[in-house]
């Protein structure tokens, strides 16, 4: 078993930073200016998270596919 990669962990703590903020605005306890912050902080771990999965993307395409190894 391979150890973890600290991109999932940065990947999965997105994520739950996300989900608690979701589960915040969805409770309807925030003031308007606290939930605009949290919709503003949503935004940018939005944008972290697209950045990651960007950047995995491309990781992928330059792997070769799994038994399709260069022969040279």
């Amino acid at each position: 078993m391979s150890p973890p990669d600290p991109a999932d962990a940065s990947l999965d703590d997105l994520v739950a930073r996300l989900e608690r903020a979701a589960e915040q605005l969805r409770s309807g306890d925030l003031s308007a200016d606290a939930a605009a912050t949290v919709v503003e902080d949503c935004a940018a771990l939005a944008s972290q998270a697209s950045a990651e999965l960007e950047r995995r993307s491309r990781e992928a395409e330059r792997e070769p596919p799994p038994g399709q190894d260069s022969l040279l």
